[in-house]
């Protein structure tokens, strides 16, 4: 098939997110025992869509971009997940994300499968009316793929609760009537949740503090470095100070900045929202963008991109503790070396699951129009999140295996389980896999 031979094309590539992904799928399969007939079922997405967007620009030209949504499973409930923007995306990587997401929304024990989307385009370089128009043509472009009880997208990296406003509003002039749920991340004004946009900031500090405290680390004084000064960085940057953690670095696209007495992050923010890049700080050094890293922190939080940390600076990585604020930012050698190092991985699936909990909480409430308040949106966030800490510190210890290897597991189990008990998938070795 051609979906087989893509896939087996891209396990070679030692770079590629889905490389990553299908590695962690491949392990967790045989650890709980599973058939490769399971390995298939969860390899190869189940739907997937290519579209082209046409954009009429403000001067009168017309460029045609790509977009993609990839749907990998839908066992467990509706696909779930964000849609980026950006020039370098590709369907390989849609198809890795989308993947993480089911294994997110298994391990969290929410009633969604996973999903992505991406449009390849720099949403810097058009006009506020052009990014519109381009937004709603590619919501038309997807048309029915998308919905309340189908799949439901929400922001990522050059995407906005504005986005998902666009995107609501032209699914409902499509259908005739105004649909709550078919997207997450929103404006309150329309039907957004209260906490939705520190979700994924304040689960990264939760679980952080959480591995400090299993790490025998005190997190008042422990130092952080944040690899990523955009949505989840910033915020989570913020969140550490306030829980007595001293942020000493952060980096963005453009540079990096390092003070090891702790940076201002409340005039950091000012920085940066002036100057658009935080070069340029004041009472701060700045510092090469592939240095921060390999700090001597006692957490490393890499919030940008996939990739980040490899079997190259796996080496000089210094921290005990990584924390996963990005999708796919450790490749499986960096994995392997950072564990036979002794430094703990708090994995993606994990400690970026906050996002897509509020996100759940924000469908659940439109369709139920009905909405909680913010104490009631944290108090529940905070519980899903340390339940699912425990499941995964606890099944570690039990195996002697990885947080990481310990979260895929039980998010693949979680996901067999739904196949067979849709009568999906029975084969045979399914029931003899064992518990992880």
């Amino acid at each position: 098939m051609h979906q087989a031979q893509t896939l087996t094309q891209v396990a070679g590539d030692q770079q590629s997110p889905l490389h990553s992904a299908l590695h962690q799928l491949s392990e967790a399969i045989e650890f709980l025992g599973y058939g490769q007939g399971m390995h298939d079922v969860l390899a190869a997405p189940r739907r997937e869509l290519t579209v082209s967007v046409p954009l009429a620009r403000d001067d009168g030209s017309v460029e045609v971009f790509t977009g993609y949504r990839v749907q990998h499973n839908l066992a467990r409930g509706p696909g779930k997940g964000g849609i980026r923007f950006s020039p370098n995306t590709d369907p390989d990587e849609v198809r890795a994300l989308a993947m993480w997401m089911t294994w997110k929304s298994a391990l969290l024990n929410i009633p969604f499968g996973g999903a992505k989307g991406a449009l390849r385009i720099d949403p810097s370089t058009l006009s506020v009316a052009e990014l519109e128009r381009v937004v709603r043509r590619f919501t038309v472009e997807l048309g029915d793929f998308i919905g309340p009880d189908i799949d439901v997208p929400a922001p990522d990296i050059g995407t906005d609760e504005r986005t998902m406003g666009w995107i609501m509003d032209t699914y409902a002039r499509g259908h005739g009537r105004t649909v709550l749920g078919v997207v997450t991340g929103k404006p309150l004004a329309l039907g957004g949740s209260l906490g939705r946009a520190s979700a994924t900031s304040r689960g990264v500090v939760l679980l952080a503090v959480e591995a400090m405290k299993h790490q025998g680390i005190d997190p008042a004084g422990a130092t952080v470095a944040v690899q990523g000064f955009g949505k989840v960085g910033a915020g989570a940057a913020a969140l550490f100070v306030e829980a007595g953690v001293r942020v000493v670095a952060v980096s963005d696209v453009a540079g990096a900045v390092f003070n090891p007495e702790g940076l201002d992050i409340p005039g950091l923010l000012a920085h940066t929202a002036t100057t658009g890049s935080v070069n340029g700080f004041p009472d701060a050094d700045a510092l090469p963008l592939n240095a921060l890293l390999e700090l001597d922190v006692d957490v490393v939080v890499p919030a940008a991109v996939e990739n980040v940390i490899t079997e190259a600076n796996a080496p000089a990585i210094r921290a005990r503790l990584v924390v996963e604020g990005a999708n796919g930012p450790t490749t499986p050698d960096a994995d392997r070396i950072l564990d036979e190092r002794g430094i703990l991985v708090v994995p993606d699936i994990l400690a970026n699951a906050g996002g897509v909990v509020v996100s759940y909480f924000e469908w659940v409430q439109a369709n139920q129009s009905f909405w909680w308040t913010a104490r009631e949106v944290d108090d529940r966030l905070t519980a899903r999140l340390l339940t699912a800490w425990e499941d995964v510190r606890d099944a570690s210890i039990r195996s002697s295996r990885t947080l990481r290897q310990s979260a895929i597991a039980l998010s693949v189990q979680r996901v067999a389980e739904a196949q067979r008990s849709r009568g999906l998938m029975d084969d045979g070795p399914l029931s003899r896999g064992r518990e992880s």
